[in-house]
């Protein structure tokens, strides 16, 4: 069974000589056409649908060691490999090589007063490290998203995972390698020392961009100890604001699914914000209560239903990822709004209005990097929103916001035609 190696290197040593192999990849990558590219990803994709056996054999073994370990339910729910996930995670490889290739994109041009013809074409970031934890469907997207937008990754996942990522990266590199894509070109660091992180996060100049994905403790450190430019989100700490003019059902079945569907993810509602005027307060708790989610709130909340336990100040600042809901009833609009400003991680945030006005001033002013009008908020997923798969949300302001799929892989240079002009 795949299995991390045991290596000779010092951390900062082993990651200059995978970065340099990485780079080395990423200029025959670069050099591949579209078809090229897309033919190993699928490639890849029938390799993981191949190795199924070994590949759940592996996470089997992850799983009893993560129970062993007392992981928590949620963690334990995103490491689970089955039959259909796997499928899953063989569909979004296929539907990552089925998209446009962004590499070469026109952005836009001009030409200048002098003749200078200029334009913005995409090209790929380079070479890309990403960290995660727990999820190990993230090998596989994030070498996909990374082959087909003509960069190169080291990926280094985390312990509760690591025989499920060898496994699933054995496959990956089966099938890239069969379509001529070199096998550095996706990595996955062959050692758990924490030290190896370290030295990623260091590494400017050899790793382009740094990606983590995982819980508070890694994207903070990430963001604290890194010098190489980071593109993540520290929490999901999203809102549905249950607005005055909501339709009932809607409502219920919104809330319902966007806290309980599953717990454990990043899109997962956390705070659920209730118009005093909504008339059916009462039938949403209850829908949540019955499905066996705990609710802590404010005193007009608590008002509501004997069953609401009172919130403490951090509860509104909270991803819980567990079946355990913040609920606070708001004075309108404004007041949902200033909630939403004071306690959202600008991840993702959801009015269910059936007023016009009230949703578009919603999508206007709630500064998030996902912002949903009458949908449950575990839509904020890449796959959902047609990308084929996502490396990360992001929920800074610069580069890329939201799902980060090719384009936020890619960057741009400048290019500039001329018939010999000189600057005066």
């Amino acid at each position: 069974m795949n299995a991390p190696t045991k290596v000779n290197f010092l951390p900062e040593e082993l990651v200059r000589k995978l970065a340099a192999k990485g780079r080395l990849a990423q200029r025959i990558l670069a050099g591949l056409s579209d078809a090229e590219k897309a033919a190993g990803l699928h490639a890849s994709a029938a390799a993981l649908r191949a190795a199924l056996t070994d590949i759940l054999a592996a996470n089997a073994r992850d799983l009893d060691a993560g129970r062993e370990r007392g992981l928590a339910p949620a963690m334990l729910d995103r490491l689970a490999l089955d039959d259909r996930r796997l499928e899953g995670i063989a569909d979004a490889v296929d539907a990552v090589a089925a998209l446009p290739d962004p590499v070469g994109e026109v952005i836009d041009s001009s030409k200048r007063p002098n003749g200078l013809h200029l334009s913005r074409v995409r090209v790929p970031i380079g070479l890309l490290g990403i960290i995660y934890e727990s999820r190990p469907n993230v090998t596989a997207d994030a070498a996909a998203l990374c082959v087909r937008a003509g960069n190169a990754v080291l990926l280094r996942g985390g312990s509760e995972a690591v025989y499920s990522n060898h496994a699933i990266h054995a496959a990956l590199i089966e099938g890239l390698v069969s379509a001529g894509i070199p096998a550095d070109a996706v990595q996955l660091l062959p050692t758990q020392d924490r030290a190896a992180v370290g030295a990623m996060l260091k590494a400017a100049g050899l790793i382009d961009m740094i990606v983590p994905r995982g819980g508070k403790g890694l994207v903070a450190r990430v963001q604290a100890d890194a010098r190489v430019p980071v593109l993540a989100h520290l929490d999901g700490i999203c809102h549905t604001y249950i607005h005055s003019a909501a339709d009932m059902d809607m409502a219920r079945d919104v809330a319902l699914n966007a806290k309980m569907r599953r717990t454990g993810i990043c899109g997962a509602m956390e705070t659920l914000l209730l118009d005093a005027q909504f008339p059916h307060a009462g039938v949403v708790l209850d829908a949540l209560i019955g499905a066996g989610c705990d609710l802590v709130g404010d005193a007009r909340a608590c008002s509501l239903d004997s069953r609401i336990a009172p919130a403490i100040g951090q509860d509104w600042d909270t991803e819980y990822l567990e079946a355990r809901l913040s609920v606070a009833v708001v004075d309108g609009l404004d007041a949902a709004l200033e909630h939403i400003a004071n306690h959202s991680s600008a991840h993702t945030d959801v009015i269910v209005t059936s007023d016009d006005s009230a949703a578009e001033r919603f999508l206007n002013e709630a500064d998030s990097a996902i912002v949903m009008v009458n949908a449950s908020s575990q839509f904020a997923d890449g796959g959902e929103f047609g990308l084929g798969a996502e490396i990360g949300i992001a929920t800074g302001r610069l580069h890329a916001r939201g799902p980060v799929a090719l384009e936020g892989l890619t960057t741009y240079k400048w290019q500039v035609r001329g018939t010999g002009q000189i600057r005066p």
